[in-house]
């Protein structure tokens, strides 16, 4: 411990520092890397909600009166008929998948996997190729789900973000990305 370090009261945390630069290395253990891949997944789903919600709000309407963001936001949405708030929900959602796509791509390249194992383009088209099959399967069932059953946008929404996860993580490590 240095001197200012006594002065100031503060511990220096040697363990701590330690335990986060080999938790961040691309090396980490299996369950490392699948918490990494977790948080930055987070991240971006985050960014896909928010651009979702704010194009189905304002620029592309597909709320209803009755759905949960609604109310949580206390926003007023437009009315419009199921069939046009489906169309409208899939363009919105089709935005929010390319920005955010582009999110999770970096945050796992920096965080979780190592890139290397093809070329950058090829890296990146594959990643793209991947998240795009378990998307167009996600916006098909939200599509369904509003057009047909006049489901809530947001449940319906939800529907996109499950389907993703369940194969993005397998296919991105042992398809796309270098092992460790």
């Amino acid at each position: 411990m240095t001197c200012a370090d006594q002065d100031s009261g503060r511990r220096p945390v040697p363990g701590l520092l330690r335990w986060i630069r080999l938790f961040l290395r691309h090396d980490a253990g299996p369950f490392s890397q699948f918490i990494k891949y977790g948080v930055a997944g987070g991240v971006a789903t985050g960014v896909n909600i928010v651009i979702f919600f704010l194009l189905g709000w304002r620029l592309l309407p597909c709320l209803t009166e009755d759905d949960i963001m609604v109310r949580l936001l206390n926003v007023a949405p437009a009315a419009v008929p199921a069939a046009r708030r489906a169309l409208n929900a899939a363009i919105a959602n089709t935005v929010a998948f390319l920005i955010s796509n582009a999110v999770a791509y970096t945050l796992n390249l920096m965080f979780v996997f190592k890139g290397g194992r093809h070329r950058w383009l090829v890296e990146v088209g594959l990643f793209y190729a991947v998240s795009s099959i378990s998307f167009a399967v996600g916006v098909s069932l939200q599509s369904l789900l509003i057009a047909r059953y006049d489901l809530m946008t947001t449940l319906a929404f939800g529907t996109n973000i499950l389907s993703a996860l369940m194969i993005n993580f397998m296919v991105r490590k042992y398809l796309i990305f270098q092992r460790p």
